[in-house]
């Protein structure tokens, strides 16, 4: 299959694509000749459509379902720097929602923002479980509960706080979701070294993108950690054979604005 598909009629021989392609396989234009990546070196493709995305004429498709082609509108998708700092300063961790269910449709939006998150040679190893059912999330929070009595005599590092979570549990108090009405788990292969991080910077989209749909988010440490080691709790979250939780978050709609943004410390910067 041909990997990049050119317009002889829109392309300015710029070189911009072969100068951009991570695999440095896209020869260059000239005079007489398009760009092109010869066959001996299409297996080198990653599709992480570089060349098309920074094609100035957008004489350049990769030929990766070509049909699904987006034009970006002149100025679409621009923030001044004040707005998107103000935007991402606001961002918050939620723990307390409303009763009221993030719709399928919203939760899909959302992940096909994340979709676009970087990935380690354009890899994406990462697949999504949606826990969409309130007394499903409850479920899973009961299980990490029970995770966390197996630690309490034990040498885990959380073992001497674990009876205070256990007991406000006991309590009726939902200590592991705050009584989120969904929770979103990345999981990845088991055998991928670079996946964990792919999965956190995929994550992260999805809790930035939130905000903007009315969602908030808190990243589930507890659920997280009880997934990756407690057998009940995998099996009820359904990982597939061969996959692994990576991590998760907690998210639904907030039930108080934020208004107002906190003092954080001064970044620690070096300079060399």
């Amino acid at each position: 299959m041909t990997t990049i598909l050119v317009d002889q009629d829109l392309c300015t021989r710029c070189g911009i694509c072969s100068v951009v392609c991570p695999m440095a396989i896209v020869t260059p234009a000239d005079e007489n000749t398009l760009p092109v990546v010869a066959d001996e070196k299409a297996d080198k493709c990653i599709q992480c459509g570089h060349c098309e995305a920074f094609c100035p004429s957008q004489a350049l498709l990769l030929n990766v379902r070509p049909e699904e082609k987006v034009q970006v509108p002149a100025g679409a998708g621009s923030m001044s720097p004040g707005d998107l700092g103000m935007y991402l300063k606001k961002r918050r961790s939620v723990r307390h929602f409303t009763s009221d269910p993030v719709p399928r449709d919203k939760i899909l939006e959302m992940l096909d923002i994340a979709r676009y998150a970087a990935s380690g040679g354009n890899g994406q190893p990462v697949q999504w479980i949606v826990v969409h059912d309130p007394e499903k999330v409850n479920k899973i929070a009961g299980l990490a509960i029970e995770w966390m009595r197996t630690l309490v005599h034990s040498a885990h590092p959380m073992s001497s706080y674990l009876p205070a979570l256990i007991r406000g549990w006991e309590s009726g108090y939902d200590v592991i979701c705050n009584g989120a009405p969904h929770l979103l788990f990345a999981h990845i292969p088991d055998n991928n070294p670079v996946a964990p991080v792919d999965a956190v910077i995929a994550l992260t989209h999805f809790d930035i993108a939130a905000p903007a749909f009315g969602v908030g988010t808190c990243w589930a440490g507890f659920v997280a950690m009880a997934a990756s080691s407690y057998e009940p709790l995998a099996k009820e979250i359904g990982i597939p054979a061969g996959r692994k939780s990576a991590y998760a978050l907690m998210f639904g709609i907030p039930q108080y604005k934020v208004c107002g943004i906190p003092r954080r410390k001064p970044p620690g910067v070096s300079w060399r």
